[in-house]
């Protein structure tokens, strides 16, 4: 369960982080849209929705990316994926990447956002690992939390980076489209992977290999 409702004010002093102009982000997203584009559909108070969307309560563009591939692999497609107890590698489904593409995004101006990273990045915000550590479950609640961090950190704070749950290692982004100057965001095209092509199907094959997870026939 989540571990309490955000504070009337907020009384520490939240980290800085610039992600610099012409720093890469790597996106997982569906052909039909454009690689650049921020979600402009607010998720349901309590359904469905990821870890810091927007909803009715707080409607904002918002975008998700990984400053390296393997975030964006592992944080869109291995959230519910088991080890087999038999120890063969785990199995993506086909259908789980139908229809969609990485993409590679360059930053066309330095943004600042508030990083959840560490203990003290944590505690600047009232909170603790479960804010970024929290299953789809609690959702409803990390996104409150998010409304409140914006709300307190306006008009500043561009977006938030955290460690990637799937992959400790690499650090993921969700960044605010309202707080966003435009051409924020370039795509990269001659990087993209699209993954209904035999080319995009290897090099995922090649990014999942290490995890042990492979892609269904």
């Amino acid at each position: 369960m989540p571990n309490y409702r955000p504070p009337e004010a907020l009384t520490g002093t939240p980290g800085k982080v610039t992600l610099a102009r012409g720093t890469r982000l790597h996106r997982i997203h569906a052909s039909r849209r454009a690689a650049g584009d921020f979600n402009p559909k607010p998720a349901h108070c309590l359904y469905g929705g990821g870890r810091f969307d927007a909803t009715s309560c707080d409607a904002y563009g918002y975008l998700y990316a990984g400053l390296g591939p393997a975030a964006a692999v592992c944080e869109t497609l291995l959230r519910s994926l088991p080890f087999d107890p038999s120890g063969r590698p785990r199995v993506l489904p086909r259908r789980a990447v139908e229809g969609r593409r990485l993409s590679v995004l360059r930053l066309g101006a330095d943004l600042t956002v508030l990083p959840l990273v560490g203990a003290r990045d944590l505690a600047a915000v009232h909170q603790d690992t479960w804010l970024v550590h929290a299953e789809a479950q609690e959702y409803p609640y990390t996104r409150d939390w998010a409304h409140w961090i914006r709300r307190h950190t306006a008009p500043w704070a561009q977006g938030l980076v955290w460690p990637s749950k799937r992959e400790p290692a690499e650090r993921t982004v969700v960044l605010f489209g309202d707080r966003s100057p435009v051409g924020a965001l370039q795509v990269e095209e001659e990087d993209t992977v699209d993954f209904d092509t035999a080319e995009g199907r290897e090099w995922l094959d090649s990014v999942l290999r290490p995890y042990y997870v492979q892609l269904a026939p």
